[in-house]
């Protein structure tokens, strides 16, 4: 992995010191290795396949919306790309973040139920998604369904920590997610992977990319599905294995006009069918489908001067059978950005119109945002400086400004620090205003973060260690009767919350072991009540070794995690854990990789919602052929 940078029983407690030994040993031998290779020049060359510092030379999007060298960055991002995730065997794109410093998940069974993603403690509907600059959301939950975005059609993820509302406007307040799918380069590249695991588990993906001429393009196509278990092993739910399907496909085709401008259209779908139990003596079903569609234009005027119109589309679809239940959202963007750099300076001016309808009957509903952001960025000398302001005007509930400061300073070779303020707010959503529960006088939520950061990186080996406070204002929660037609309550802006914490995380290879790891220290509670926030530990990390021998690359990993709360009353533990995970990879003849994955090798039992089970040991075998 790149460093670019409504339920559970309580499960037995695991003390919190042996849960997090392993990542506490893990930072301080990384620690010891940042200071040795300043000390004497080191500069190690990392396996593809490890969490590992990128290249300063690399660009990355997310942090400001524009293209950015990451010896500029401000920002704390971390970068998955393409071989991270086929070495993890993962099933679920949560499954891959989960190993990403300041991620925690949390999910009501295995892969296709519901997921939430905890962003350095924020809700789940904190985190700004987007596929392929594609906004996805739900006006009925609050924030992407990720359960529902295929593992199969993505290229690269870029995690941007921290809130960054005065770019992206609302929702994200906990920081950002861009999933991208794979772009075509020169030539034919065509893929056939198929893989087996235990749990009648089976997958089977194809593709081709290419460009030739003005034309790149990347096609991909996948089924999975598995038989999956027992989710809910309490009396009153059905006993029966609880699996999932599912088909999925992206498209990504582009057209270089000429030298200075390039059309490009992208197309990512999912059809899930995943099981889950609400009752004795049925097959309850979960039925998610997800479009995303984009069309981009950009065009280079002069060398200082380039613009970009994006047009998007997405749908998300969730359905349950036989209790019936439909909600759609559909969700539709506008974007002009213009980028005027001269020299050090980079000025970006963006209007932006965001389109919100939810069909989730009654509720008929629909909104707009419209949106004008201005950044400035200036580069120069080891100095860094990043400022955005943003104005929203939204429909429903008016006006909303926005904005940020960013500072980085390269003091000595290799060693940046850095230091932000934010602010972020999310806009209720069209079912926290209009259903049962739901009422016109809700606000949004706003937020206030601060944070510092140090960071050594050199060649590709880094370590940083950043320290975050983020407060959320009018936070919105189901609380008693009140000004709504419910009997059972009322949604209401009656919360407030703090997000604070340390990050530290690190890369360095020792010998022909590559070390890797990452330590979160934070403490996400309620601050009218002081309890901590449901469903995210204090501690929490990763810590993992990978070598080559005799051809294959080998690796072992361990996730841990102190205990945490299921309910806000912080009456039910989830009892704190360690996962170790296992991989091996070769290539077997030129065209043909073999992939092995074994995830909590002790199977360990342990809860992620009360009364859900996990899956316990599981392996899996992929072969994959791609022509060199």
């Amino acid at each position: 992995m790149k460093i670019r940078t409504p339920r559970a029983r309580i499960a037995a407690s695991v003390p919190r010191s042996l849960c997090l030994r392993p990542a506490l040993v893990s930072l301080a031998v990384l620690g010891a290795c940042a200071a040795h290779a300043q000390q004497n020049g080191n500069a190690p060359v990392l396996l593809a396949q490890n969490l590992r510092a990128p290249s300063l030379a690399e660009t990355v999007v997310t942090a400001t919306r524009t293209p950015q060298p990451l010896s500029d960055l401000v920002a704390d991002v971390t970068v998955i790309d393409r071989a991270t995730i086929e070495t993890s065997g993962a099933t679920g794109l949560a499954d891959v973040l989960a190993r990403v410093p300041g991620i925690e998940i949390s999910r009501n069974g295995g892969p296709g139920t519901t997921t939430g993603v905890f962003l350095r403690g924020a809700e789940s509907r904190f985190t700004a998604v987007y596929i392929d600059g594609v906004r996805m959301d739900s006006q009925s939950t609050g924030g992407a369904a990720w359960e529902s975005i295929p593992l199969a059609q993505i290229d690269r993820i870029e995690v941007l920590r921290g809130p960054a509302g005065a770019v992206y406007g609302s929702d994200a307040m906990g920081g950002v997610v861009q999933i991208f799918t794979k772009r075509g380069e020169q030539g034919v590249a065509p893929y056939v992977g198929i893989g087996i695991g235990n749990q009648g588990t089976r997958k089977a993906e194809a593709g081709v990319s290419g460009a030739s001429g003005t034309i790149d393009y990347a096609l991909g196509i996948a089924r999975e599905e598995s038989k999956g278990f027992n989710a809910r092993t309490v009396a009153t739910q059905n006993p029966d294995r609880d699996g999932y399907e599912s088909t999925s496909a992206s498209a990504r085709v582009g057209l270089q006009i000429n030298a200075t401008h390039r059309l490009e259209a992208t197309l990512l779908v999912n059809d899930l069918d995943s099981g889950y139990d609400s009752g004795l003596g049925r097959d309850d079903r979960n039925q998610h489908k997800l479009h995303a569609l984009g069309l981009n234009w950009q065009a280079q005027w002069t060398p200082q001067y380039k613009t970009r119109v994006q047009i998007t589309d997405s749908r998300d679809e969730y359905q349950t059978t036989p209790s019936f239940y439909l909600t759609e959202t559909r969700l539709r963007g506008y974007l002009f950005q213009n980028e005027w750099r001269q020299g050090p300076h980079l000025v970006t001016a963006a209007l932006e119109r965001r389109e919100d309808r939810l069909e989730n009957a009654p509720i008929d509903r629909k909104r707009s945002q419209d949106a004008l952001a201005l950044g400035y960025g200036y580069t120069a000398g080891g100095h860094t400086l990043q400022a955005n302001v943003r104005h929203d005007s939204d429909s429903e509930f008016g006006g909303k400004g926005t904005g940020s400061l960013a500072y980085g300073y390269t003091f000595a070779p290799q060693w940046r620090a850095t230091a932000s303020v934010g602010t972020a707010f999310r806009a209720p959503t069209l079912y926290h205003r209009f259903s049962e529960y739901g009422t016109g006088r809700l606000n949004p939520e706003s937020s206030r973060n601060a944070e510092l950061g140090l960071r050594w990186a050199q060649a590709s080996s880094s370590f940083s260690v950043t320290a975050y406070r983020n407060r959320v204002q009018d936070l919105i929660v189901f609380g008693p009767v009140g000004p709504c037609p419910s009997p059972l309550g009322c949604y209401a802006n009656v919360a407030r919350a703090e997000y604070k914490g340390v990050t530290l995380a690190g890369s360095y290879r020792l010998g022909s072991v590559q070390l890797r790891g990452s330590l979160d220290l934070q403490n996400p509670r309620d601050l009218d009540t002081g309890k901590m926030l449901a469903r995210r530990a204090k501690r929490h990390g990763t810590l993992g070794a990978d070598t080559q021998i005799a051809g294959w690359t080998v690796g072992a990993e361990v996730q841990a995690s102190g205990r945490r709360f299921d309910t806000v009353a912080n009456t039910f533990v989830l009892g704190g854990y360690s996962l170790f995970n296992l991989h091996a990879s070769t290539r077997i003849a030129r065209d043909f990789t073999l992939t092995a994955r074994l995830d909590n090798a002790a199977d360990k039992h342990y809860e992620l919602a009360r009364t859900y089970a996990t899956p316990g040991r599981t392996f899996f075998v992929g072969l994959k052929w791609a022509p060199q």
